[in-house]
């Protein structure tokens, strides 16, 4: 049987489930979460899995094992997407563990242990500008401050999940316990170029990069265009330009990501000098002594640039997340698996965020990546092929079959 012409028809079923007209948007806690919900919920019990949604919204359909009650192996991705998105990130894990999970019911085969497809709510954070919501939850890492944040609709969190049949103060029974889940693996698109570069269509993932993110603010003065000479201006546009030049530069050398995506500049008029300039950096790297590293020098630059020109210069955190290093152990077998199916086994980081960081609180994780058009990702020009679908799947399934579970009390010397 072939997993790919079924896999690329569900996701364009699932990419019709949208909040806006026109574009793919789904965000957490809406009409079309729950839509997209059941849609899932459909096929999984057609897989011969019992459904249920936990206290945060997140849809698992369990596959029991040998005997019934066995740890799980959790699989999956997320449901909710970015705005204006493409099809293929979340959705392509959730729908090709639930194909394995189909050809392991219609082969009558049950595992050593049971498999837990899950599909989580929320892992983009467009609608509440938190992120991983589902995974947190589920590994007991929720920050249940989040409930009082309200979204760009006015709706508090907490009133969003009462409005879709849950209840925040039950949010904790969401959380597993470690001796109920052996892992969780999940299947994701690559969201770069290399395995393309590569002529590979899956990779398996050594860590998902840390993050650091921060609100930079530069203070000049502001002044005529045409009366201030250069020599005298406090320009804090052209330090804040400087500054971000240096920010290329420094992630270029030390071999990690840094990136500006946002700036905004005081008083913004043609004829009048910068008084002050903001913007965003953003600094990745999947070991994070690099990422500390480059931070430190990325400061000093900025507070010599701002001596420099006589301006001054703040920086405000608004993220830390630390590296999350995939287990060594289900990424062999992750390997040994993409190896039987004939294909070179090529290990790569990943440079953006999954759940699997937030999943790695409470148990060992693994990802296999998949081949993605141009590396183009939260875009609707985000694509894969019929052929690498169905190869992923056979991967994840030949992956399923072989593996082994570890009790929780072995997890330590299995990363």
């Amino acid at each position: 049987m072939q997993f790919g012409p079924r896999i690329m028809a569900r996701v364009v079923e699932l990419a019709a489930v949208t909040d806006t007209p026109g574009i793919l948007c789904r965000r957490y806690l809406t009409p079309e979460h729950a839509a997209a919900n059941d849609l899932a919920a459909t096929w999984m019990r057609a897989a011969g899995m019992n459904t249920r949604i936990d206290a945060a919204g997140n849809l698992i359909g369990r596959y029991e094992g040998e005997t019934p009650g066995l740890p799980a192996l959790m699989v999956g991705s997320h449901l909710d997407t970015v705005r204006n998105a493409g099809a293929y990130d979340g959705m392509l894990g959730v729908l090709t563990a639930i194909e394995c999970v189909d050809a392991l019911h219609r082969a009558g085969r049950r595992l050593p242990y049971a498999i837990e497809v899950v599909g989580f709510g929320d892992e983009e954070g467009v609608r509440f500008q938190a992120t991983l919501l589902g995974s947190t939850a589920v590994a007991g890492t929720f920050d249940r401050t989040l409930l009082e944040r309200v979204g760009e609709d006015g709706i508090a969190m907490a009133d969003a999940m009462r409005g879709f049949g849950l209840d925040p103060n039950r949010l904790g029974e969401a959380a597993r316990s470690p001796d109920d889940v052996i892992g969780y693996v999940e299947v994701h698109i690559e969201q770069g170029p290399v395995l393309e570069s590569t002529a590979l269509p899956v990779g398996i993932v050594t860590a998902i990069a840390g993050a650091s993110r921060f609100n930079v603010s530069v203070t000049g003065l502001a002044g005529h265009a045409g009366t201030v000479p250069m020599p005298e201006r406090r320009d804090a546009l052209t330090g804040a330009a400087e500054m971000i030049l240096a920010v290329e530069q420094i992630c270029a050398e030390a071999g990690i990501v840094g990136t500006v995506g946002q700036a905004s500049v005081e008083p913004g008029a043609v004829n009048v000098i910068s008084g002050a300039t903001r913007f965003s950096l953003d600094v990745r790297a999947a070991e994070d002594g690099d990422r500390r590293s480059a931070l430190k020098t990325i400061r000093s630059t900025f507070e010599c640039i701002a001596a420099r020109r006589r301006l001054s210069v703040s920086l405000d955190e608004t993220h830390d997340a630390a590296a999350s290093p995939c287990s060594a152990r289900l990424a062999d077998e992750l390997a040994d698996a993409v190896a039987r199916a004939g294909i070179v086994p090529h290990r790569l980081p990943s440079g953006a965020g999954h759940d699997a960081m937030a999943m790695a609180a409470l148990t060992d994780t693994a990802m296999l990546f998949v081949r993605c058009e141009g590396g183009i990702s939260h875009h609707p020009d985000e694509n894969i092929t019929v052929g690498d679908a169905d190869v992923a799947t056979r991967v994840l399934l030949d992956f399923l079959v072989h593996h082994m579970p570890r009790t929780h009390n072995q997890r330590a010397g299995a990363t």
